[in-house]
């Protein structure tokens, strides 16, 4: 049985999240009906990450094994057809090896985070970023975020309901840019690491943004992740400003031929 590969845009406005879920509507629910549309037998698919409500994806990664010998173009063509109206599209599909799996065998995971700083309300990117009204301070966001690189005990950024077996994670990148945007200022978080716990990016984001601000000298963040005390954390942010930029592996399954 062929296996594919789908990298996947969605708005995650509409959803409860990745994962399907009983009785609320689901990323991978959604997904999941297209391809029984095409192969009514179709098992389900495997995504290389799960998204919270609201959270948005540039490029998830999920497989799929399927019956019928599918040209790639052909497969995410039907699939695009048949998830109207959803806000999901299917960016590029590819076969792949039998053992090629979209969450076991990513090496990282980059997201993005869009904040928004600006007194009007965001009327075209209502939903899609975070709003403040004030400008933050880049500079000591930066600094305050230095002191996350490396491995560290996360617990103070992880959700209390995170399932992970372990705290401990290596967090590989987190930087922040900003950019004009019409009437005010866009400050872009970018965060790599080969896996996440729960709520752990909308925790960094809400805790450097109160750095950025001026309520938090930088290095309380490095007290906040030396406590290993969620309570010790800044506000979590939004979801809707967050989105899952890109899932890397050893070998792009979207480059490689011959399969």
């Amino acid at each position: 049985m062929p296996r594919y590969a789908l990298k996947i845009e969605y708005h995650g406005k509409p959803f409860a999240g990745w994962q399907k879920q009983r009785n609320v509507p689901s990323v991978q629910q959604a997904i999941e009906e297209a391809l029984q549309k095409l192969e009514p037998e179709c098992a389900g698919i495997q995504g290389a990450g799960r998204t919270d409500a609201g959270v948005h994806a540039y490029a998830q990664v999920a497989h799929v094994d399927l019956a019928g010998d599918w040209q790639a173009y052909r497969l995410s063509e039907a699939l695009n057809y048949h998830l109207k109206p959803h806000p999901i599209a299917i960016l590029e599909a590819a076969k792949v090896h039998d053992d090629f799996h979209a969450r076991f065998d990513a090496v990282e995971r980059e997201y993005t985070f869009r904040l928004l700083s600006r007194r009007a309300p965001a009327a075209h990117e209502a939903g899609l970023v975070w709003q403040v009204k004030h400008p933050l301070d880049v500079p000591a966001m930066q600094e305050a975020a230095a002191h996350l690189i490396g491995k560290h005990d996360f617990t103070t950024f992880r959700s209390t309901f995170c399932q992970a077996q372990s705290p401990v994670k290596t967090l590989d990148v987190l930087n922040i840019q900003e950019q004009p945007a019409m009437g005010g200022t866009e400050y872009r978080f970018t965060i790599r690491a080969r896996s996440f716990l729960h709520n752990q990016v909308r925790s960094f984001v809400g805790t450097l943004e109160r750095v950025g601000s001026g309520r938090w000298e930088p290095v309380d963040v490095k007290h906040a992740l030396e406590a290993e005390n969620r309570a010790q954390c800044g506000p979590v942010c939004p979801p809707h400003g967050l989105y899952l930029a890109k899932v890397s592996y050893n070998d792009d399954p979207f480059l490689v031929s011959g399969i």
